[in-house]
């Protein structure tokens, strides 16, 4: 595990699976991290929607809802009782209302920040947007980071060979030897694949989540 064979394989099986998209295909995402775009006020909307409405579904049902929502909001703009009648969660029809409504303002504010790390922090205080999915949207807007989700910091965990580290994994709380594993990991396969951690990191993700990576399944079960 953890070589560049490993990574590669893993790629190409998701592909061969048709497995290879987030919000975006992976070629997408490998292109935006190494060529970072200046989005439109409502391309930074769209992206900031979709990790709004994406959690707890499967990417599929994911899409499928933000493609509905995204055109109600071109269509009718941010009428909160025509989306929450598509979509019953008032905490995150609030969120996409808001963003919606202030896209403009909000991409101009993100792209006037200097630095990476300020950018992140800024998305971590949108609407519905906490500090891990902070990092999952400002990947998919071409920032070169990772997402501390569950899946990642069990294979830091895995990586680190360290079995205590296991119970200290949070999602809601990333714990910094947890953290220090994930990057050791990200810096050593991206040394030896050439490739942005951010799009790694997107390839580890799905193939976490399919159980494409056996020992982490085990992992999981015991």
């Amino acid at each position: 595990m953890f070589t560049a064979d490993w990574f590669f394989d893993l790629d190409s099986r998701l592909r061969e699976m048709g497995l290879d998209s987030d919000a975006q295909s992976f070629d997408e995402i490998r292109e935006n991290l190494s060529h970072r775009r200046v989005l439109a006020p409502d391309a930074f909307a769209e992206n900031c929607v979709y990790v709004i409405l994406a959690g707890g579904f499967s990417q599929k049902t994911a899409k499928k809802i933000h493609a509905q929502i995204m055109d109600f909001l071109r269509a009718h703009g941010a009428d909160f009782d025509g989306l929450f009648a598509m979509f019953h969660n008032k905490n995150k029809i609030n969120a996409v209302c808001k963003i919606w409504d202030n896209r403009a303002q909000l991409r101009d504010e993100y792209y006037l920040l200097n630095d990476t790390d300020a950018r992140v922090n800024f998305l971590s205080r949108l609407p519905h947007i906490g500090k891990i999915t902070a990092n999952h949207l400002a990947r998919n807007l071409g920032e070169n980071v990772v997402k501390y989700d569950i899946w990642i910091q069990r294979l830091g965990a895995l990586y680190a060979g360290n079995p205590a580290l296991i119970a200290k994994i949070d999602n809601k709380k990333l714990c910094p030897e947890i953290r220090c594993a994930c990057d050791a990991m990200f810096d050593d396969l991206c040394a030896q694949t050439k490739l942005p951690r951010g799009y790694i990191d997107v390839v580890l993700w799905k193939s976490s989540q399919t159980g494409l990576i056996k020992e982490l399944k085990h992992e999981c079960e015991n």
